[in-house]
């Protein structure tokens, strides 16, 4: 689920590079349009990876996605998944789609969560659901009642312990219209966490371009991604799965030290830069690396956030040093507004956490706060916010000075309201940008 830049460049290369690529395919469905399923399966699944570095580019064709869909086709969905022969499922489906509360449960109140389960519950052929879970939990119910045994569902979004998020938003829907359901999910269903890593920016008209001149055909829809990736899983996979680890995926016991480094060090950083670059009138990440002011801000939230990175094998010192290398990539075009989208959700994972642990050591939190202040002078002055919020931050917005704030931190989270010495910390350093470019 996703057909997006990131699935192609990460879990499809890793597929298209495991021993046993030849036994398996991947079949892939778009979320929020139909466009990309359309363009690939025009080219019958095939598609360029472009690895750039500053020492120029070089081409690689994919052909392990099988069958591009438009996600809005739940029929053949539903199709799929009840196979017996389907394995597993991945999720690239951003942050925002599994719909959690403040609370890390399943918002039951959001209204496409309550028409889908409206729809689930009807049973209706003519009902489809919209939602991603509402699709994924349709299609467990149709494998359960073909007989078709366990899987395992594999979730690739940026989320702390995504296998548990994935499994809890999946029960919190199965459970509200199907118990007998749930408890099948619960005796068969796998999910696996990991931690996945590699920049990979949009796709422009220039990078098509640039594979009609290098590689001498016509792709329209080539992936443009970094030479760096990784990935790191964790779990069971009862009905088999790719052998990753020939392309290089680490299987690991506990996923929870890498997931952090990559969701602080990385996810983090990228956050902090899409909301003070921008605000300082950069619009990709190495233009907003090499600004002093933001390169300081990402290296004091590093140095917060390391205290509490604990795990044999992290590296983080040499992490740290890679990133800087990756973030100054300057022919990756990593623009901010992509990265910026989403921000009410990313930030419980990316800041909070580290702002947390810090106040409990007796610190300030102040560079994670820095983030969270740089998000809110962000809102007021973005437009066409994409949010899972975005109503509720617009309303936020009407208001004025600590009204305003408080507010918006309570679309983060309602705890960050209720500390009033948090409030103040981020009150003192959104001041710092009101004025996007006079920041010092």
């Amino acid at each position: 689920m996703g057909l997006g830049a990131f699935h192609r460049s990460h879990q499809a290369w890793y597929t298209q590079h495991a021993g046993d690529a030849a036994e398996w395919g991947i079949a892939s469905f778009t979320g929020r349009r139909p466009d990309a399923a359309e363009v690939l399966a025009a080219q019958d699944g095939l598609y360029t990876v472009v690895e750039r570095s500053d020492a120029g580019d070089s081409f690689e064709v994919i052909g392990s996605i099988v069958e591009a869909v438009d996600g809005a086709d739940v029929e053949r969905f539903v199709e799929l998944v009840a196979a017996p022969l389907t394995s597993l499922i991945t999720l690239t489906i951003t942050e925002a789609a599994y719909r959690l509360g403040a609370d890390g449960k399943l918002d039951n109140q959001a209204p496409d969560v309550v028409a889908d389960l409206a729809l689930l519950a009807d049973g209706s052929a003519s009902g489809k659901p919209t939602t991603p879970l509402g699709r994924l939990v349709l299609g467990l119910a149709a494998r359960r009642d073909a007989d078709a045994g366990p899987l395992a569902v594999v979730c690739c979004d940026n989320l702390s312990n995504n296998g548990t998020v994935a499994r809890s938003a999946v029960m919190g829907m199965a459970k509200a219209f199907d118990a007998g359901l749930a408890a099948w999910i619960d005796a068969n269903v796998s999910f696996v966490s990991t931690s996945v890593d590699r920049i990979t920016p949009r796709t422009t008209d220039a990078d098509i371009d640039a594979v009609a001149a290098g590689c001498g055909y016509r792709d329209e829809s080539p992936v443009v991604a970094e030479p760096f990736r990784n990935w790191v899983l964790s779990g069971d996979f009862p009905a088999g799965r790719p052998h990753w680890e020939d392309a290089g995926a680490v299987f690991v016991d506990e996923i929870e030290p890498y997931e952090n480094r990559k969701l602080w060090l990385l996810n983090g950083a990228h956050s902090l830069l899409a909301y003070a670059g921008q605000l300082r009138g950069h619009k990709t990440v190495a233009e907003a690396l090499a600004d002093d002011f933001c390169r300081r801000a990402v290296e004091d939230f590093w140095d917060e956030a390391a205290s509490s990175l604990h795990g044999e094998g992290l590296r983080i010192p040499e992490y740290r040093a890679a990133l800087l290398e990756r973030f100054g990539n300057s022919r990756i075009a990593h623009h901010l507004a992509q990265i910026a989208m989403d921000g009410s959700a990313k930030l419980r994972m990316r800041a909070l956490p580290v702002l947390r642990a810090e106040r409990a050591a007796g610190r300030s939190g102040q560079a994670a706060a820095r983030m969270i202040a740089a998000w809110s002078a962000y809102t007021a002055t973005a437009t066409g916010l994409q949010d899972p919020q975005a109503a509720d931050i617009a309303a936020a917005n009407l208001l004025t000075g600590r009204a305003r704030l408080e507010a918006l931190l309570g679309l983060v989270d309602p705890d960050l309201v209720a500390d009033a010495a948090i409030v103040d910390l981020v009150e003192r350093l959104a001041e710092t940008f009101a004025a996007a470019g006079n920041l010092s």
